[in-house]
């Protein structure tokens, strides 16, 4: 049903997204139709493990998408990490001109930029809501549009994780003392938070985690949450699982296009590919927010496994670095601190509206909790 209800809506863009990439005449001297005469496809490359749910599962569902609006005149090919490129390779791979595509985090791009990790996630910084809102209404996509042309690419925002979990740890937290040499995999600006906090912090593509810590090559390593952590079987190296994740409140995915690929597509192309990875943002969000749900039952229920709350002086010592290593890493140039002040004040704005909207909702809804069933 999701596929199909979606064409119909797309029909006339993916009908003209196919009519631009063939030829006038409805078929050829072979009978073919035209539109089968001149498909195109793309190549796709990711930082996530072959149909990994959630994430890879993402990637495949955008292809099939672009499939089916345009009745296969534009095909996506995906390749996992390490089938075209390394994980940590995808990104290079799409601004070289070797991929056409691919899907991953910014975050990862963070020596290249430290604009970057604001477009997937900072410490203590925006929610999912948040974060499409910065980018669709508050200049985010302007800005993000600048530094992704400096490596010949164009970004859209494509899919979301909402907030996520703290991580998992094969030993007990409950004083600032616990993280000093704590080996530990975290990416992002939330690993240089740990890193202040005496961690030693290790940077790991998704695929390498689960061996790590069941060898004692790291001793935590956060992940994603719930559903991508018990896949993994986390739970069977590490019992105990912290939360909130201060690291990713809603960690963005991005689809990125090289330029030159992205320019030579007919804006009904460009249109319907933005259109399909906009519709991926909010259902992939929703679909992690359903999964870590069951998910999380089955951790408590099956496997005997109980969250922990982050100790209040850990949480602090977090929120107190974090606002340290985000401010440090705008004064890295400044365009990133053109994006670092885009990024707070549009946050601070849309804080000051949640407070009397969400955050006061959800503490009313605990007096309807309290009454049981």
């Amino acid at each position: 049903m999701e596929r199909r209800q979606f064409i119909k809506g797309a029909a006339a863009i993916g009908a003209a997204a196919a009519l631009a990439a063939c030829d006038r005449p409805n078929q050829g001297p072979d009978g073919a139709p035209a539109v089968l005469r001149g498909k195109r496809e793309l190549k796709m490359v990711t930082t996530w493990p072959k149909n990994f749910p959630g994430l890879g599962t993402s990637a495949e569902r955008i292809a099939r998408r672009v499939a089916d609006a345009t009745d296969g005149a534009l095909t996506v090919r995906v390749f996992a990490a390490g089938e075209l490129v390394g994980a940590f390779e995808a990104f290079d791979a799409v601004s070289s001109g070797t991929a056409d595509m691919a899907h991953h985090p910014d975050y990862y791009l963070q020596g290249k930029s430290r604009a970057f990790p604001f477009f997937t996630a900072v410490p203590f910084g925006m929610t999912a809501d948040e974060l499409a809102t910065w980018i669709h209404f508050d200049g985010g996509q302007e800005l993000w549009d600048e530094l992704y042309a400096r490596f010949n690419a164009k970004p859209i925002l494509v899919a979301q994780t909402g907030t996520q979990l703290g991580g998992w740890f094969r030993k007990e937290i409950r004083s600032l003392e616990d993280f000093k040499g704590l080996r530990i995999r975290m990416p992002g600006l939330g690993g240089e938070v740990l890193r202040r906090m005496g961690a030693a912090v290790v940077a790991l593509p998704g695929g390498e985690i689960f061996t790590s810590l069941q060898q004692g090559a790291i001793d935590a390593a956060e992940w994603v949450g719930p559903w991508n952590d018990l896949a993994f079987g986390f739970h069977r190296v590490a019992k105990r699982y912290y939360y909130p994740g201060f690291h990713e409140p809603g960690a963005g995915l991005t689809l990125a296009i090289n330029l030159d690929v992205w320019n030579s597509l007919a804006p009904s192309q460009r249109s319907l590919i933005e259109d399909i990875a906009g519709r991926e943002y909010v259902y992939s969000q929703s679909e992690f927010k359903a999964r870590n749900a069951e998910a999380q039952r089955v951790l408590e229920e099956q496997h005997g496994v109980t969250g922990s709350a982050f100790p209040e002086d850990v949480m602090r010592e977090m929120a107190r670095l974090s606002r340290e290593v985000l401010a440090e890493t705008a004064e890295a140039d400044d365009f990133t601190r053109r994006v670092y002040d885009s990024y707070m004040s549009a946050m601070r704005k849309y804080m000051d509206y949640a407070e009397t909207a969400e955050y006061a909702y959800i503490e009313s809804r605990r007096l309807w909790l309290d009454m049981g069933e």
